[in-house]
């Protein structure tokens, strides 16, 4: 964008909207305090032109690259301190690289210490893919005779159980039911 006001106006328009639909330019010159819709109008050029600004089954949307976090393409060593070689980013959301908007996929918070060896530790945030199906090795959200539990789900022939990732806990062979209800796809972790 070429000028810091143009900056500012997409930057609110992001934090007032979001993802969804933008209204019309009279609501939005009303939000903004603008006198007319006609200045609405003026930045929807330039930001349709720059295609920040899309247009989606007639209604006018945010590019959804504009969301998410920064992303540096050269990765940092956890290690000895190198010189990055590239400073290349993009944006990156989780909404869409774990498909957070989508009514198949939620979370939960995680209480325990029985999956550590997989990396996922008490209070970690774990994104679920609501399915009915596993295979062998997935780490999956089951209800299991009568309690809900995440765990490796194992199979090998006609028997299946879940496996703990840590030493201290034993298999777990289900008694009457085993229900999977979906497979874990990422983990959210603050710090």
């Amino acid at each position: 964008m070429s000028t810091e006001k143009q900056k500012t106006f997409f930057e609110n328009l992001k934090k007032l909207y979001g993802k969804e639909p933008l209204p019309s330019y009279e609501q939005i010159a009303k939000d903004f305090g603008f006198k007319h819709k006609n200045s609405v109008w003026q930045y929807f050029k330039k930001l349709k032109d720059e295609e920040l600004i899309l247009e989606k089954n007639g209604k006018f949307i945010i590019n959804p690259s504009c969301f998410g976090a920064i992303m540096f393409t050269t990765a940092v060593r956890a290690g000895f301190a190198a010189v990055g070689e590239e400073y290349i980013d993009k944006r990156v959301s989780l909404d869409e690289d774990f498909e957070l908007d989508n009514p198949s996929t939620f979370m939960f918070k995680v209480s325990g210490d029985s999956m550590v060896n997989a990396g996922i530790f008490d209070g970690d945030t774990v994104i679920i893919r609501k399915t009915a199906s596993a295979n062998d090795g997935d780490i999956v959200l089951a209800f299991i005779d009568n309690g809900f539990t995440l765990k490796r789900f194992r199979k090998k022939g006609s028997k299946v159980w879940l496996q703990p990732e840590n030493p201290d806990y034993p298999d777990i062979i289900p008694e009457e039911t085993l229900t999977i209800f979906g497979v874990a796809s990422g983990i959210a972790r603050k710090l």
